[in-house]
């Protein structure tokens, strides 16, 4: 056979993704260097650098130290433990192979969840000496909750108890009655022994009671092409090729199903129909394609379509819905909190998501349904879950491929948890957040949120900054400027004066003494909603009478009030407004506090400032709140 035809042959080999799972020291490691070492995967500088290492920091006695092939991390060597997923590449006649080497212990669960997110099948290994153990259970449980179809139980160290039969039996005999309760469709025990070759590449000799086949041997000749689904066709768009005005095609990898020249498709979510007029590969153009293939396909008719669309037939549609319910990892080292709006990526689509509720955590040592509050590193759980935009999703038992996500952090953006759908939820049917407290505090119109709510989450209190003075004495170049440093500093703040307030709220009211007086109760009012609602209100208003004064500090809350008097001289102010001013002698206007009615200088102001040094007096406002820890409160 030349060259060529070689890599041909090897091209057309299929691909066996496998993990193994499994307590400490049951032998994962080992069980995959003896895989590479038997079939004679390793070089040659491998096998000597592997002896050198055993002699040194091995744990096999006399023996060679196979899962140092594996247990690449420093940690791992001292422990003798897998922490880690480790993967590995080998291939035989037959066959191409990655191995996942998954850790067992419960701290690493995240770690294991990782290499059996795209799995085809998980050797799940047994110490034959101690039989099922808690982590045995919980290692399957997950491997089914992963929706991996097939599992070899390794009975290894078969060695320690004399190659016995009895053991062997007993042990399948109390696997299979814990795997009834999931959903285990294909499930193999083969003795064996990974230190000594025993049933892993070559037959046992040690064990002529066994008849049915190797590890090596089961895992060329396993069938899994049956595990995709080439029923549904889904094509989630990733990306629209355009290299010419003549072409114009949607390249994606297919999640599932089959895709053939002239099939009636239909794109969500715009529900435009149209027939696939071409289907390019590299290779050239194919009649049909299929999963995981990637391909470019080509449409009769031009609609618009992109990034995060999806093309399916226009019979076999999957579930277009914003709430379902799902099967969580928690992968964030930060616990859940339920009020946060994480990322959602799904097939291609991204959108923001929150989690409604947590049903219930699983215990993953004893199956057991628990009820809590939130998740932390590595728990599991069912929820219910709400996305911005519809997401086009099968249940995960159904499509792997289109039942999967992941949650990202909005301010970290790490990982926070990897979801299987379980299935769509009807908007009736969804989870109130509302509790009975909540209820009888909207009924008495008190906020949902805490006062000590918003200060953690704006940093800052919400207090009223009023700023009074005569026309012309600088008042609201000082609140303008005030405010903008506020933005500036990150501080959440709202601008009210005369001007703006009188176009709108209290466009009615004239500038009579009653009607100015009502003008600012309104005002005190609006300022007392924003502070409750924890936003600092800087105000611009003449407010010329003591006793309007002391009536706005009133509604607002007197703790709440901070005044401050723009000392302004009148010569300072005519100049300032010069052409208000002159309207107001020429009698075009009246009822002018300072000229025509009086204006009482506050005695209580916090601070009197001088127009001309209005730079400065915003700074010295903003070092005044941060003294008072009203903005920044840390």
């Amino acid at each position: 056979m030349d060259i060529k035809s070689f890599l041909d042959q090897d091209q057309k080999k299929d691909l066996l993704r496998l993990l193994t799972a499994g307590s400490v020291d049951d032998g994962k490691s080992t069980l995959i260097g003896r895989l590479l070492f038997d079939s004679k995967k390793l070089y040659e500088d491998q096998l000597s650098t592997l002896e050198r290492d055993s002699k040194r920091v091995g744990h096999a006695g006399e023996e060679i130290d196979y899962a140092l092939l594996l247990d690449g991390l420093k940690a791992e060597r001292e422990q003798g433990i897998t922490i880690d997923v480790a993967y590995r590449y080998f291939s035989t006649a037959k066959r191409k192979f990655i191995i996942a080497d998954t850790p067992g212990h419960e701290q690493y669960t995240r770690n294991m969840v990782t290499g059996a997110s795209t799995a085809n099948l998980a050797i799940i290994l047994v110490n034959a000496q101690t039989g099922i153990i808690t982590q045995t259970k919980r290692h399957t449980f997950l491997v089914s909750l992963l929706g991996i179809k097939h599992i070899v139980l390794a009975v290894n160290k078969m060695d320690l108890v004399d190659y016995s039969q009895e053991v062997f039996d007993n042990i399948c005999e109390d696997y299979m009655s814990f795997v009834t309760q999931l959903d285990i469709p294909d499930l193999t025990c083969i003795p064996m022994s990974a230190l000594k070759g025993d049933n892993v590449v070559e037959p046992s000799v040690n064990m002529p009671w066994y008849h049915g086949q190797g590890m090596l041997e089961f895992l060329e000749t396993v069938h899994i092409g049956s595990d995709r689904n080439f029923r549904d066709l889904r094509y989630p768009v990733q990306y629209v090729l355009r290299p010419d005005r003549e072409f114009r095609g949607f390249a994606s990898r297919i999640a599932s199903g089959i895709i053939k020249k002239g099939d009636e498709i239909i794109v969500l979510p715009s529900m435009k129909t149209s027939k696939v007029k071409s289907i390019v590969t590299y290779d050239g153009e194919k009649d049909y394609a299929f999963p995981p293939q990637s391909t470019t396909i080509t449409l009769e008719d031009e609609i618009d379509i992109s990034r995060g669309d999806m093309i399916v037939h226009t019979d076999n549609r999957p579930r277009i819905e914003r709430h379902f319910e799902a099967m969580l990892v928690w992968m964030d080292e930060t616990p859940m909190d339920l009020s946060t709006h994480f990322f959602i990526k799904h097939t291609t689509n991204n959108a923001k998501a929150r989690i409604d509720k947590v049903q219930y955590k699983v215990d993953v040592n004893t199956l057991q349904k628990l009820e809590v509050g939130h998740f932390e590193l590595n728990e599991i759980g069912r929820v219910v879950i709400t996305t911005t935009k519809p997401l086009f999703f099968d249940p995960y038992t159904k499509n792997r491929q289109t039942g999967a996500f992941i949650l990202i952090d909005p301010v970290t953006h790490n990982t926070s948890a990897v979801g299987m759908i379980i299935d769509q939820l009807s908007s009736k049917d969804l989870p109130s957040r509302i509790t009975n407290m909540d209820k009888e505090k909207i009924a008495r119109g008190e906020a949902l949120i805490s006062r000590d709510e918003r200060v953690a989450k704006y940093n800052q209190e919400g207090e009223t900054i009023w700023i009074t003075g005569i026309h012309g004495s600088g008042k609201n170049e000082l609140a303008f400027t005030l405010e903008k440093k506020l933005f500036d500093n990150g501080a959440t703040a709202v601008l009210l004066d005369g001007s703006s307030v009188r176009l709108g709220l209290n466009r009615e009211l004239d500038y009579s003494p009653t009607d100015q007086a009502e003008h600012l109760r309104r005002v005190a009012h609006v300022c007392r909603l924003l502070n409750d609602q924890g936003i600092i209100a800087v105000c611009s208003f003449i407010s010329p009478d003591e006793s309007i004064r002391r009536q706005v500090a009133e509604i607002i809350g007197k703790d709440r009030f901070h005044l401050i008097h723009m000392d302004a001289s009148t010569e300072y102010c005519h100049k300032n407004n010069a052409e208000f001013y002159e309207k107001a002698k020429n009698g075009e206007i009246e009822n002018i506090p300072g000229f025509d009615l009086p204006y009482d200088v506050p005695e209580d102001a916090v601070f009197k400032f001088n127009p001309e040094e209005n730079g400065s007096n915003a700074e010295i406002i903003l070092e005044y709140l941060a003294k008072k820890k009203i903005y920044p409160v840390k």
